[in-house]
């Protein structure tokens, strides 16, 4: 029986026409196109390394540049007071010098200490210290001054009557409030 299967499946392929042989042979070929399971499981494996390369390089590089910014954090920490250190030196030596004199009259104390204040009202100027220096009459700002006691004045409430000490700011940080006394 098998004899006979194998005989007519001889018969079936001869039969086939020249165009038959020629439409199998394409189908044939258009699957060789087609990248086998073994292929395509190589392209697979490739992009993923490729894409774990990439993701440890960018990974590195945001660790390089977290690492660079805590650096740099780091030695602005360290070097911030070095411009206001640069301006207070000179303040020092004029005060040294002062002392140095064995014999100073009031007139020559009085021009030292004056000269002195102005290297540091311009050290304090250079980096940015400013004075919170409120007038009389001004109205009482709780961002800038601090009122220590309330008093009875001819001038309307919560105006500034007197000051009792000047207040600073840091370009536009409070470092110390003026600490004032208001009117009732």
């Amino acid at each position: 029986m098998q004899d006979q299967e194998n005989m007519h499946g001889k018969e079936v392929a001869e039969e086939m026409s020249a165009e038959e042989l020629q439409a199998n042979g394409a189908e044939k070929s258009a699957d060789s196109a087609q990248p086998t399971l073994e292929e395509q499981l190589a392209i697979a494996v490739a992009k993923a390394a490729e894409m774990q390369d990439a993701f440890l390089r960018a990974k590195a590089d945001a660790e390089n540049i977290r690492r660079r910014a805590q650096e740099d954090i780091s030695r602005a920490h360290k070097f911030a007071i070095e411009s206001f250190a640069e301006a207070m030196v000179p303040v020092k030596d004029s005060l040294e010098t002062a002392l140095l004199i064995e014999t100073p009259s009031v007139e020559a104390l009085k021009e030292g200490v004056d000269m002195t204040l102005k290297q540091l009202a311009s050290a304090f100027e250079k980096n940015k210290l400013l004075e919170i220096n409120p007038k009389p009459g001004d109205k009482l700002d709780p961002m800038k001054h601090q009122a220590i006691s309330m008093v009875p004045a001819e001038q309307a409430a919560n105006t500034i009557v007197t000051v009792l000490q000047k207040g600073y700011m840091i370009a536009d940080r409070l470092l110390r409030p003026a600490l004032v006394t208001v009117a009732q």
